[in-house]
């Protein structure tokens, strides 16, 4: 009974020391948010999809339409709650102009449109009840825990870097920060909401929010909609709405398809996007040698094999004597 016991706790103290990293895969794909929580140390996740993207606007000189792909890579380092990652898009657009006589013209560029170098860390994780325990009240079990009104908040911290083709190069090197806030209002339903601040000290600086509500529908399939505002002092707010699904193909791969399109703007707008996101795990679990059940471990380890060294001692003892 004494080594079950022991054997739970050591179980549970594990969890408790490795609580970014998760059994699968944990995708910013396929909306545009991301969670406070990091994937965990010794993971390598690679997360790629192509877009498509068409608009009317007629603050742009042209019809523009864009087609091309993302990588975003990430890298779990130094603590469960740490995370490197960096961003790279590489894009065709076409622009059609029309000439005072009404006639069509074409013009297309192609490039590297963006690259972001940057990090996140997880400063606080919320802790959730466990209702499961709950045996004596159906109505304490089946009550909504408050604590999940508190939500998870991590802070991320990233470069535009100018390394760009030359069609996309704006004004250099600018920065990115965001709060990033997480919300488990159930085993199925979690809600993201990011305030962000990007390309800071460039004269193309802008804000916007992010909220995105996912629910799993299995243990397969979820789905997602989500809400994106953004702000400058150049041109009116703009909004834009989304929606997708992912489908988990495995422990360590997700497939993913996203559609999303503005409101309350005068022109058109449309994005589209599939990808599949994957990850090589080699996240190994640490148990703190300083801790007090590691030690008792321990001993308990030496003990047994002192008593089987005994225990062949004497066996062997006991031969030798008969031969004699």
């Amino acid at each position: 009974m004494k080594k079950a016991l022991l054997l739970i706790i050591l179980f549970l103290n594990i969890q408790l020391t490795t609580a970014q990293y998760t059994e699968i895969i944990n995708s910013k794909r396929p909306g545009f948010s991301e969670s406070p929580y990091s994937i965990g140390t010794n993971v390598y996740q690679f997360e790629t999809g192509l877009f498509y993207r068409s608009s009317n606007n007629t603050e742009i000189n042209g019809i523009p339409k864009s087609f091309g792909g993302d990588l975003f890579f990430r890298y779990g380092k130094f603590s469960e709650k740490l995370e490197f990652n960096a961003k790279i898009a590489y894009q065709k657009d076409q622009f059609l102009e029309f000439n005072n006589n009404s006639t069509v013209q074409k013009t297309n560029i192609s490039g590297i449109s963006h690259l972001t170098i940057g990090a996140k860390y997880l400063f606080y994780q919320q802790k959730y009840t466990d209702k499961t325990k709950e045996i004596r009240s159906w109505k304490r079990k089946m009550a909504f825990d408050k604590k999940r009104l508190i939500p998870s908040v991590g802070v991320y911290a990233g470069v535009n870097t100018n390394f760009l083709s030359s069609d996309f190069k704006d004004d250099g090197i600018s920065y990115k920060a965001a709060l990033l806030l997480q919300n488990d209002f159930s085993d199925r339903l979690v809600v993201l909401t990011n305030i962000i601040a990007d390309k800071i000290t460039s004269d193309f600086n802008y804000y916007s929010y992010i909220i995105s509500m996912t629910y799993a529908i299995s243990n397969k399939w979820s789905y997602f909609i989500e809400n994106q505002g953004l702000f400058n002092k150049r041109n009116a707010p703009k909004y834009n709405f989304g929606s997708g699904a992912a489908y988990l193909y495995s422990d360590d791969i997700q497939l993913d398809a996203s559609i999303r399109t503005n409101f309350f703007d005068n022109y058109s707008f449309v994005y589209a996007s599939v990808g599949v996101a994957w990850r090589i795990d080699k996240h190994e679990e640490k148990i703190k040698e300083n801790s007090t059940l590691s030690k008792k471990l321990k001993t308990r380890k030496r003990n047994n094999i002192k008593r089987k060294k005994r225990k062949r001692g004497n066996i062997f003892n006991r031969i030798f004597k008969k031969r004699h």
